[in-house]
């Protein structure tokens, strides 16, 4: 009778060392400079590890993490491969339009409101909303927390600057979410780029954050996360949901994005559906 060979093909061999190596690697990268990507989802963890690893000069993961541990300017472009920085100007007008209709009217009972952006990328998405709150006369009263752990995505926020090349694109999703004036009127070209006009920032704070390892924000009205959670795992994005749901007031509302839901989280029954196609919900009253 012939022994059973239990051992894993060669391929299979090599594929676990680099699973191996990867948690090392995020297990490094948490323990050093305390942001932790341990629960993101592994796919795109993987993929943007590979990506990395192609042209940082390295051999293999493994070789990575004396780098990670006493290299500052490779730890940052590493972590610029781990930021999810894929936005636009009024990105899906109809959740802009759904604000201006469902949100907007809830928001002018208050006089005074805030709002938190998580995951605001490279602020694009923060100057919309912005747009459409002064649009709509309530600018005045917000103060937006525009959150990234991202710090070189957060400085590009700050400054406000879109490619030119954009504005086509920008000035075409701004009228489909129901803008009512030039879209001119909030950019100031200069050559190859565009500003945002300063006034859109008057109310704006952009600050560091991390949804994986920090903490709530209190007393909002409304919180933006959208297109973030899908990268995460299950336990990561109940989390961030749970940091969302503890900082909302009661009949605060939560703006996620187009592939994302509520439903089959832990937090599912704490919300009333105020837009399907949105994905905007409102935190329900306590009873």
């Amino acid at each position: 009778m012939e022994p059973i060979d239990n051992r894993q093909s060669p391929i299979e061999s090599i594929e676990g060392v680099e699973a191996i190596e990867i948690d090392l690697l995020l297990e490094a990268v948490y323990r050093r400079h305390g942001y932790d990507f341990r629960s993101y989802a592994r796919a795109s963890i993987e993929r943007r590890v590979r990506q990395f690893l192609s042209g940082c000069g390295c051999a293999s993961v493994s070789e990575m993490i004396p780098n990670v541990l006493h290299d500052e300017e490779f730890f940052s472009r590493l972590v610029r491969y781990f930021s999810i920085s894929v936005t636009e100007l009024f990105r899906d007008p109809f959740v802009y339009r759904a604000v201006r209709e469902k949100v907007v009217p809830l928001l002018r009972t208050w006089s005074h409101f805030k709002v938190w952006h998580a995951g605001c990328a490279t602020g694009e998405e923060v100057y919309s909303l912005a747009i459409v709150l002064k649009e709509e006369g309530i600018y005045d009263r917000a103060t937006i927390y525009a959150t990234d752990f991202n710090d070189e995505a957060l400085e590009r926020a700050r400054e406000g600057m879109c490619e030119a090349g954009k504005l086509r694109e920008a000035t075409r999703n701004y009228q489909q979410a129901g803008g009512k004036r030039s879209f001119s009127e909030y950019y100031h070209a200069r050559y190859e780029a565009a500003a945002m006009d300063a006034s859109l920032r008057e109310r704006v704070v952009f600050s560091g954050h991390n949804l994986a390892s920090d903490s709530v924000f209190g007393e909002m009205h409304l919180v933006f996360c959208r297109n973030v959670l899908i990268y995460f795992n299950r336990d990561l994005q109940n989390r961030a949901l749970g940091l969302f749901t503890d900082s909302l007031v009661h009949g605060g509302f939560l703006c996620l994005g187009a592939k994302e839901d509520l439903r089959f989280t832990d937090f599912a029954d704490q919300y009333e559906v105020v837009d399907e196609k949105a994905r905007i919900y409102k935190k329900k009253a306590l009873p």
